[in-house]
């Protein structure tokens, strides 16, 4: 039955493994899993995450990126993995953070449910959310780079400094504020110049930015990857010769149309039985009412059809979804997650602001497009 298929490809490595694998580089120990990909040992490396560069995206739009596609098209420094699930900012910064996936690190969402307060609340922004180091306890692979005598240094916009979701998945290490892409990429090459063993991050969001507002089929998109691809060439031809340089991405995105998108604040029979809707519109997590699932499951089955996988949470975690699941994470899961598969989007205008209800390009569920990323290496020349 279709609805029990698991959606994430056999056997093909994910994002939990990236930043294991670099500090293992780097000489950390006790972080390696089985399967990892073999990296040449460095002295320093930099790891660039560029917020929403899908590899179909990317695949696609290539001959915009002259230096990401000379690195596709090598067959050692390429690899495409899968982002974890669901697709969105907040669970991939947790499994790339934390080297886990969802069922484990517990950020299971866009938006998640706390049922400590039973309320949901936003992964991203984390107003009125939890304490970040509660909701998230195991340390981070920053922190264990620390603890091994490797310097870290994250580099980002300066409200990331401290916030819930840096706290809960990226604590460790100094964090450098700069703006624009050149100025991180000037942080960049400063930090590692600094650092005889280090770890510097550059976490880039503009590609995720301009998908959601334009689209992804934007051209718009393209310039900005344009851009991006200028400055991540000028990092690597920049870099000390013992140095590793990784770039990847959380997630990819799909344009789905204003029109295809039913809300549940105005339509009855999707709102029937549910207490609480968290995830994101392109992966609803539906916390129902005793008694409810079944209908809620028929219910929501009927209407979205081919558009959609709507599986229970058993059906989810036995697919694997969310990768072994602990039992403090598994009361924070919907009890029914419709992961849209179509070109659809499900919305709550109770919970939604108009600008979210408003982003052309959306992520989060199961399909290709969004879940496959880049995972693109440059080994170091020499020790």
């Amino acid at each position: 039955m279709t609805h029990h298929h698991s959606p994430l490809l056999p056997a093909t490595p994910r994002l939990d493994r990236v930043l294991p694998a670099v500090a293992t580089s780097l000489g950390v120990p006790g972080l390696t899993k089985g399967g990892d990909r073999p990296l040449r040992p460095a002295r320093r490396a930099v790891v660039v995450l560029v917020d929403g560069l899908g590899a179909q995206l990317l695949a696609r739009r290539g001959g915009h990126a002259p230096f990401l596609r000379q690195l596709l098209q090598d067959a050692d420094a390429a690899r495409t993995i899968d982002c974890g699930f669901p697709s969105t900012t907040a669970t991939s910064m947790g499994t790339f953070g934390t080297g886990t996936l969802a069922g484990a690190h517990g950020l299971v969402g866009y938006e998640a449910y706390d049922p400590d307060t039973d309320s949901v609340f936003n992964e991203l922004s984390w107003e009125d959310g939890p304490a970040p180091r509660r909701w998230q306890p195991a340390p981070t692979v920053f922190e264990a780079a620390v603890e091994a005598g490797v310097g870290v240094t994250r580099i980002g916009p300066g409200f990331f400094d401290g916030s819930g979701l840096t706290e809960a998945a990226l604590r460790g290490g100094s964090f450098v504020a700069a703006s624009s892409l050149a100025q991180r990429v000037d942080a960049t090459l400063r930090a590692v110049r600094a650092q005889p063993r280090g770890l510097v991050y550059l976490y880039w969001g503009d590609i995720d930015k301009v998908g959601h507002v334009h689209g992804c089929d934007s051209h718009e998109w393209v310039a900005e990857l344009e851009s991006v691809d200028a400055e991540l060439a000028r990092l690597a031809s920049s870099l000390p010769r013992d140095t590793a340089l990784h770039i990847t991405a959380d997630h990819g995105m799909v344009d789905v149309p204003l029109e295809a998108r039913p809300d549940i604040a105005t339509d009855a029979h999707l709102d029937a039985g549910v207490r609480h809707v968290s995830g994101e519109p392109r992966c609803v997590q539906l916390h129902v009412r005793p008694g409810a699932r079944d209908d809620v499951v028929d219910t929501w089955r009927a209407r979205l059809g081919e558009d959609a996988l709507v599986v229970t949470t058993e059906e989810a975690i036995e697919a694997g979804w969310f990768g072994t699941v602990s039992a403090s994470v598994r009361p924070r899961i919907g009890d029914v997650i419709a992961a849209m598969t179509g070109p659809v989007a499900v919305v709550d205008s109770r919970r939604h602001r108009p600008e979210l209800r408003s982003l052309l390009g959306v992520h989060g569920s199961i399909t290709p497009d969004e879940v496959a990323v880049p995972w693109l290496v440059l080994s170091p020349q020499e020790q």
